[in-house]
């Protein structure tokens, strides 16, 4: 209530500034005009008794008396002219008036109408208690927190994924190795790590990303996310034997209907080994089936491309109704690529880094096709 007062008395106060010199100006032009014609009769009375005394010549006399007359009846003829214009002078002020006044009074009416003057204000720390969903306020209220207390291990593990799944690569790494150091190695976590490097280094598995992933194999040896990477790694430093080792023990763990079984087996036989019996992905939505295989076989080559593209674009469609699928965003890339079609490789490599921002896989798959996307190093 005190503001809504102190704002009210400095509106008044602005608006009485603007108005006060347009009252004042027509008053002192008029009382300036009134003594000036006072003081010229004055001249004219003193005139005649200077005149009947005989101190003046007559000639001068009239020569006074004209030069005072002309004097008075310009000052006359100025008041005429003040008391002319000052209809407009006092339009001039309402118009001003209307102007200072009109806005702020409009402006309270329709706060008042429309807004809610009730409501309590609801500064940041407020906010930060209550943050909803709104996650760049609880990653504030989290980075405030830790910031007061950096040795909670518990605000570095809910911070880092999130850092991961901005981009925010550096202090991704920084909050994983924070929980880590504080809270101990999980899997999770240093699978996490390692992703972080992944990315920060344009999709190349470093030896330290390698060493990180290692070591989630050793505390989890059945997730084939951790040891896919161990193998990429292993297959970028050109151990060709060793990085087929790992996928083959990713292949033989895995359903024969796993979603990464394709990938897997590529870079399988990528390294010289042969797909594992059993595991093939014929089956896998998105692939061709032995009928379609043997159908193919038959066609001519413009056929054959058309049943493959056909394909492709069935695959598209199925990953826009489903976008959480990794694999399928990998196969899509690779098939676009190995039919010549950039643009649609680079357009399904960005709509899959956007569902899976932090993929290896995909940031590796563009340096290989050498495709250029927004937010992939070339």
């Amino acid at each position: 209530m005190v503001l809504w007062i102190i704002l009210a008395a400095l509106t008044a106060a602005v608006a009485a500034i603007l108005i006060l010199p347009f009252a004042r100006a027509t008053k002192t032009a008029s009382a300036d005009r009134a003594g000036e014609v006072a003081v010229y009769r004055d001249q004219l009375a003193e005139l005649d008794r200077d005149r009947a005394q005989g101190l003046i010549e007559p000639q001068e006399a009239e020569y006074a008396r004209a030069e005072i007359g002309r004097r008075l009846l310009a000052a006359a003829g100025a008041g005429e002219a003040d008391g002319i214009a000052a209809p407009k002078t006092r339009k001039h002020g309402l118009a001003t008036a209307i102007v200072t006044l009109v806005p702020p009074v409009v402006g309270l009416c329709l706060y008042l109408a429309l807004g809610n003057p009730g409501l309590p204000d609801q500064p940041l720390e407020a906010r930060l208690a209550n943050p909803g969903n709104n996650v760049a306020l609880l990653v504030a209220k989290a980075e405030r927190h830790l910031a007061e207390n950096p040795d909670d291990g518990s605000g570095w593990d809910l911070l880092a994924p999130i850092y991961l799944r901005s981009m925010r690569l550096g202090d991704a790494e920084m909050a994983y190795r924070n929980a880590i150091r504080i809270l101990g190695a999980s899997p999770v976590r240093l699978a996490g790590l390692g992703e972080t490097l992944v990315a920060s280094n344009d999709g190349i598995v470093t030896e330290d990303a390698r060493s990180v992933f290692e070591q989630a194999v050793k505390l989890d040896p059945d997730n084939p996310r951790s040891r896919f990477y161990v193998g990429l790694g292993l297959e970028q430093a050109g151990r060709a034997a060793e990085a087929r080792a790992q996928f083959e023990t990713i292949a033989k763990a895995s359903p024969a209907d796993a979603p990464w079984m394709q990938l897997v087996n590529q870079h399988i036989a990528k390294n010289g080994g042969t797909i594992v019996p059993g595991r093939d992905t014929a089956q896998v939505p998105g692939n061709p089936s032995q009928a379609d295989v043997a159908a193919a076989e038959t066609m001519s080559q413009g056929d054959r491309q058309a049943m493959i593209r056909g394909m492709v674009d069935s695959l598209a469609e199925r990953l826009k109704q489903d976008p959480n699928n990794l694999e399928g965003w990998v196969r899509l890339v690779r098939s676009y690529s190995v039919l010549g079609d950039k643009p649609k490789a680079e357009a399904a490599l960005k709509s899959g880094l956007k569902q899976f921002p932090s993929s290896g896989e995909l940031v590796a798959l563009a340096n290989e096709m050498g495709l250029a996307v927004e937010g992939v190093a070339q």
